[in-house]
C-alpha cells in the first residue's frame, strides 16, 4: 500500500511541477550588443597609427541591430601627425548567421598638423561606409566580424581619407 500511495504522490508532484513550468514565462535574452575594433598600423618614415573604434547596438529583430559607432584615430609620422574622432550610427542586417549586410554614417572631426611646413588644419568630414562581410562565433555569444566597407561620399582630391575602400575586422558580444 505505501508503495502505491507513493507512486501516486510522485505521479501527481511532477503533473503539478510541470504545469507549473508550462505557465512560468522564460527570460527574454538581452537584447543590447557591445564590440568594436582596435588597430595598429607602422610604415616607413616613422609612421605609427592607433585606432580605437567602440560601438553599442540594440537587436530590433534577431537578424537585424542598429546602434551608435565611434572612432578614435592617431596618427604620426616624421613629417605630420593628426588626430580623429568621429562617431554616427550603424545597422547591421545578419543573414544565414555567418554573414552580415552593414551600413554606417559617421562624422568626423580632423585636427591635422604638418610638421615640415609647420601648417596646422582642422576639418570636418562626413563618411557612409557601406559593405559586409563574414561573421565567426569565438564563444557563446561572442562573434569576430571580417568584412570591406566603402566610403561612398569619398571624393579622391578633397578627402582626408587615402581611399574609400577600407578593410574591417571587429568583435560583437551579444548577437
Amino acid at each position: 500500500m505505501k508503495k502505491i500511495a507513493l507512486l501516486v504522490l510522485l505521479s501527481f508532484s511532477s503533473t503539478a511541477f510541470s504545469q507549473v513550468a508550462v505557465g512560468t514565462p522564460t527570460a527574454e535574452p538581452n537584447k543590447w550588443t557591445f564590440g568594436g575594433g582596435l588597430g595598429v598600423g607602422f610604415g616607413s618614415n616613422s609612421y605609427f597609427n592607433l585606432q580605437v573604434a567602440p560601438r553599442v547596438g540594440y537587436r530590433l529583430t534577431n537578424d537585424l541591430e542598429a546602434g551608435l559607432i565611434g572612432s578614435v584615430s592617431w596618427q604620426t609620422s616624421d613629417f605630420y601627425k593628426s588626430t580623429m574622432f568621429g562617431f554616427g550610427p550603424f545597422v547591421n542586417y545578419y543573414f544565414a548567421r555567418s554573414f552580415f549586410v552593414s551600413g554606417n554614417l559617421q562624422h568626423f572631426f580632423i585636427n591635422y598638423e604638418d610638421k615640415y611646413y609647420d601648417f596646422k588644419n582642422n576639418q570636418q568630414e562626413t563618411a557612409l561606409y557601406l559593405g559586409g562581410g563574414y561573421m565567426q562565433q569565438i564563444g557563446n555569444n561572442s562573434f569576430m566580424q571580417i568584412g570591406l566597407m566603402y566610403n561612398v561620399l569619398y571624393k579622391e582630391n578633397s578627402s582626408v581619407f587615402s581611399g574609400g575602400l577600407i578593410p574591417s575586422v571587429g568583435f560583437v558580444v551579444g548577437l
